[in-house]
């Protein structure tokens, strides 16, 4: 059975069709990129699959339960922990502050401060630099130690499912580096899934992988991250060549 599974998926704003009947399972473990050109639908089925965008048809199914049309939180109830593009950490709380809301425990849990605290350990081993400003306000970190901390936030809920938009956005190319550096790392320590959007098909095939190239709100192509990125196929998929 698929850790994912879409069917027929179609998103709609108004009279725009921004995913049309796409089609798609991921498996457990796996690395799927999602790539395409700005106004693809990629951050669309994102959110889709987050349930932050209802779909207007098709279903969507995480670890064999339909999730279609779900609502965010229990969603991640079942796994699924999503990185939103734009980091969007909350500036005037504390890192540590940021990094417990993502545990969605609240006081009143029974042990909820004990098993907080082995979350955090878990994330301050992944990513030092947090712990080291753990006390300072959060938006007073980099781009790039901002994008640590979010990683680290959707963490927090043990998930089986991270999926990220668009990690590399605003970040020097060292740090896009570190940032998938560990990501890589994260996801062996922890088995994780990783589902991320990138507009740029050259991480993908650095990092490995399957990906699928999406344009028109539709699925073109689908295969090894690797092999794809040495395919004429891909840039003629990416910039519409051919196109009637």
């Amino acid at each position: 059975m698929s850790l994912l599974s879409l069917s027929n998926v179609t998103i709609r704003y108004g009279r725009l069709t921004a995913v049309r009947n796409v089609s798609l399972s991921m498996e457990e473990g796996e690395i799927l990129f999602v790539t395409g050109p700005n106004g693809a639908g990629k951050s669309s089925l994102l959110r889709a699959i987050a349930g932050v965008t209802p779909p207007a048809g098709g279903r969507i199914d995480l670890a064999g339960n339909d999730i279609t049309g779900r609502a965010p939180e229990d969603i991640a109830r079942l796994g699924l922990s999503m990185v939103p593009e734009g980091r969007e950490v909350f500036g005037s709380l504390t890192v540590e502050e940021n990094l417990l809301l993502g545990t969605g425990m609240h006081a009143r849990e029974r042990n909820w401060r004990s098993r907080a605290a082995s979350e955090l350990e878990l994330i301050y081993d992944a990513f030092p630099i947090l712990k080291e400003r753990r006390h300072g306000q959060a938006g007073l970190l980099s781009g790039g130690q901002q994008q640590m901390l979010v990683i680290g936030r959707a963490l927090m809920t043990n998930p089986r499912l991270i999926a990220i938009d668009e990690p590399s956005l605003g970040l020097a190319p060292n740090i896009i580096d570190q940032v998938y550096d560990r990501l890589i790392a994260l996801r062996a320590q922890h088995a994780l899934s990783l589902l991320i959007v990138e507009q740029s098909s050259t991480r993908a095939m650095m990092v490995g992988g399957r990906m699928i190239l999406m344009r028109g709100g539709e699925v073109l192509l689908d295969g090894d991250a690797r092999a794809m990125g040495q395919s004429e196929a891909l840039q003629a998929a990416y910039f519409g060549y051919g196109d009637h």
